[in-house]
């Protein structure tokens, strides 16, 4: 049976909010989806009988692997649509995000088994996040907040844990791309702002966006 666009923003949500052990409870669910914790409670009671996940009262919820899984599933059909955007419709990164949210829930396999094999089958989205094989499996990546950088450290700019149209924004008036070496010039004592060196331009980031920066050395 297929699954519902409600069903699929649920495992959506779990897919981003499980903790390493799997777990996540039903308040961040409730909070994440800005939905009330009856409705969670009762989607997750159908979630169990499907087997995605371990649901006990007062507990939090496990997710089983049926469920990461189908979770994979929804997010490599979205971050193969913001791919699908930039590479071959010339979309901004900044733009993608709300069009993905509506071709997520298509459930025509085909269709993103073609969009897989004219994007050449690539490994991560515009923002740097891993896609998802067919499978649900998913590259590991070792990454770090840019705001854990010290100065003096070179780092390559490899995702964002935010892929707002804002905050992108912020980064493409910057010239702040994926791929892009960073040379940490100096911390302020007092924000925690942070200048960083790219090329030989120098810009100055707030403490808010070295949080949402990833990198890699």
């Amino acid at each position: 049976m297929r699954t519902t666009l409600t069903e699929e923003n649920y495992l959506k949500a779990l897919f981003h909010l499980v903790d390493n052990e799997g777990k996540v409870t039903i308040n961040e669910l409730s909070k994440f989806l800005n939905v009330k914790m009856p409705s969670v409670n009762n989607m997750m009671k159908k979630f169990a009988d499907k087997k995605w996940v371990v649901y006990e009262t007062y507990k939090p919820l496990v997710i089983t692997d049926n469920g990461k899984r189908e979770a994979a599933l929804v997010v490599r059909k979205h971050r193969l649509t913001e791919m699908f955007l930039v590479k071959k419709m010339n979309f901004g990164w900044e733009n993608v995000h709300e069009i993905a949210e509506q071709l997520e829930h298509v459930h025509s396999q085909i269709f993103f088994d073609k969009m897989d094999e004219i994007l050449d089958h690539p490994k991560f989205d515009p923002h740097g996040e891993p896609i998802p094989d067919k499978d649900g499996n998913i590259i590991a990546q070792d990454l770090q907040k840019l705001s854990a950088c010290k100065v003096g450290e070179t780092v390559i700019f490899a995702s964002v844990t935010l892929s707002d149209d804002g905050f992108l924004s912020y980064l493409n008036d910057r010239k702040l791309l994926l791929n892009t070496r960073i040379r940490v010039v100096k911390i302020e004592d007092f924000d925690k702002s942070m200048t960083i060196e790219i090329g030989n331009s120098k810009e100055i980031l707030s403490r808010k966006a070295t949080e949402i920066i990833l990198v890699k050395k």
